[in-house]
Order: structure tokens, then C-alpha cells, then sequence
């Protein structure tokens, strides 16, 4: 696994956010707040948090079912669990990688080419659906609406991620509907710089429009939103449960609006685990709803040190099940 200058960046970058999140709190408050939280909140808190990979999982099954006969859940939970816990503590999101790494090599009729180019697909519809469920939270009365972030409305922060997607939804659509028109042109590109090389991307471009097939289908696309929608109100009823262990006094629409804040602010480059930039999102979220810093800080701690735990557990011992080692996915990244 390689260490680069994104890895760098990425510890670089989480330090110094960890650095402004924390400034001002005083860890003895922090402390005391979560030491008197309720222990059953947390763990239905954690039960819950853990529970959307396997949705994360059977959802993959149907980005994946254009290529022929289901593939079972099973692998594709392996797959899954395996990483997230490269996620969890390898730099540069080598999970991503390593998830379709691990898919191709349990199951040797999907390359990696193909599994790869389906989580595209997989953050394509986690864009959409955050942001509509962010923009929703933005309908309660309760909601701050004049409220601003690092000087930015809520609602402006919302609607530029929303055309960032919306690009990539152009793009994404245009290979999947006009594959040999792109295939074609990528192929003179190259053509024009490594003459032997424009074979080889086609074949690396054709595994990767494979992966794409979900977007044709109609049908398998809302079969893909519907479990989509349930992995994100389930990770929003994970942050809730949170909110009601240490007595935040926020309204379960605020899980919906500071879930989208941490799902944008992780987008950025970080240390293994995203730490740094989800304690930010969250403080300042929470922050919007009139939570306490040192109650909106202890929260972002509680509730990621928890979640971290359990699936890179489980993707550990996957990992050593699959007899896979970190050697393996040099190659893959």
C-alpha cells in the first residue's frame, strides 16, 4: 500500500481540523458529558451505525445485476466490510480499492475493472439521496434557516454540492448511454501520446462501462434508490440515537441535515478514518441547532469512535478469512 504525497496531505489536513474543532473545548467537560451519557442509547446507537454496511451490501447486489445472475450477498458483504476497514486505517481511501479488490477475488467472474466502476455508481446514489434528505431537514419549521457556516447559508452549502453531483450525474449517464462514443474518443486520445497503449484502455474502459449497467435498467435503479434511502435513514436514526444518549435537544431532522454536512466535509482529504473533518462537520451542525460546542464535540467522538470500531473489526477478520494481504493490493492502487 502506497504512502503518498495524498496520504500526507490527507494526516496533514485532519490534524489541523482536529486542531480548530477541538480549540475552546475543555476535555474534562468533555469528559464528564459523555461519562453520565446512557450506555443503552450508545450501544442501540452502535448496533445501529453498524447495521448499514450490510444494507450497504445487498445494495451493491443490485448495482451488480446487470452482469447476469445475482451474486450473493455474502461476498458482497465480505467485500464491503474489508473496505471499510482499509478505510479505517490506510490513508488516500485505499478502501475503495480494496473493496473491489476483494470482490474479484472471492468471486473471479466480476474483474476488478467492473467492481470498481459499481462504486461509482454506489456514491452516485449516496449523493443523491444525502443531499435530498439534507434539502429536506432544511422543510422543518424547526430547521435554522438564516443560520450561516464558515459564512455560507446552509442552504448555499447544500446547493453547490448538489451541482457538483449533478455533473457527475451528466457524466456518469453519458458513458452509460453512449459507451462507444466515449470508448472511441478516449481511445484516440491516447492514441495520440502512447500509440500501444489505446487497446489497453479500451479493455479498461469497457470493464468499467460493465459496472455502469444499473443505470440503463429503470427498474434496477429504483430497486438501488429504495436501498439507498433506507442505508441513510438508518445511518440518521444511528446519529439520533447519539443525539438522545447525551440529551441533545435536536430534532431527528437535524441527524438528516448534519449526516449531509459530514458526507460533504469527509469528501475532503483526511487521515484514515476520516478523522478530523466528520468532528468539524458535526460540531458545526449540531452548532447550527444551538447544541454546545463541548456537547456537539463529545457527540462527534462518541459517536465515531464507536462506529470505527465494529466494522474494522469485522473487516479485519475478513481480510485474514480471504486470505488476503496488504501486498495484494499494491496493484489495485
Amino acid at each position: 500500500m502506497r504512502f503518498g504525497w495524498r496520504g500526507a496531505l490527507g494526516i496533514a489536513l485532519s490534524v489541523v481540523l482536529l486542531w480548530y474543532t477541538l480549540r475552546g473545548v475543555h476535555f474534562d467537560e468533555v469528559w464528564a458529558i459523555l461519562s453520565q451519557s446512557s450506555l443503552a442509547l450508545w450501544l442501540l446507537c452502535t448496533a445501529t451505525a453498524t447495521a448499514i454496511f450490510p444494507l450497504r451490501a445487498r445494495r451493491w447486489q443490485a448495482i451488480l445485476a446487470p452482469l447476469g445472475p445475482r451474486i450473493p450477498v455474502t461476498p458482497l458483504w465480505h467485500a464491503t466490510a474489508v473496505g471499510m476497514m482499509v478505510n479505517n486505517v490506510f490513508p488516500a481511501r485505499a478502501g475503495e480499492f480494496a473493496r473491489a479488490f476483494a470482490l474479484s477475488r472471492e468471486r473471479r467472474d466480476v474483474p476488478f475493472t467492473t467492481a470498481f466502476a459499481s462504486l461509482a455508481v454506489d456514491r452516485l446514489f449516496d449523493g443523491v439521496v444525502v443531499l435530498a434528505l439534507m434539502l429536506a431537514a432544511t422543510l422543518d419549521p424547526r430547521f435554522p434557516a438564516d443560520a450561516t457556516i464558515f459564512g455560507a447559508t446552509a442552504g448555499s452549502i447544500a446547493a453547490s454540492a448538489g451541482l457538483v453531483l449533478g455533473a457527475v450525474l451528466v457524466v456518469l449517464y453519458a458513458l452509460a448511454l453512449a459507451p462507444e462514443a466515449f470508448i472511441g474518443f478516449a481511445e484516440r486520445m491516447v492514441r495520440l501520446v502512447w500509440a500501444n497503449g489505446a487497446a489497453r484502455v479500451r479493455g479498461l474502459l469497457e470493464g468499467f462501462v460493465r459496472g455502469l449497467g444499473v443505470l440503463r435498467a429503470p427498474r434496477l435503479a429504483l430497486e438501488v434508490l429504495w436501498w439507498t434511502l433506507l442505508h441513510w435513514l438508518t445511518n440518521a436514526l444511528a446519529f439520533y440515537f447519539g443525539f438522545l444518549a447525551l440529551e441533545i435537544a435536536a430534532p431527528l431532522s437535524a441527524s438528516l441535515f448534519v449526516q449531509g454536512l459530514i458526507v460533504i466535509g469527509v469528501a475532503l482529504p483526511s487521515s484514515p478514518g476520516f478523522f478530523g473533518p466528520f468532528e468539524l462537520a458535526g460540531k458545526a451542525g449540531l452548532g447550527l441547532y444551538g447544541v454546545p460546542s463541548a456537547a456537539a464535540v463529545s457527540w462527534a467522538i462518541g459517536f465515531h469512535l464507536l462506529s470505527f470500531v465494529p466494522i474494522t473489526v469485522l473487516g479485519a477478520w475478513y481480510f485474514t478469512r480471504l486470505k488476503l494481504h496488504v501486498s495484494d493490493l499494491k496493484g489495485s492502487t
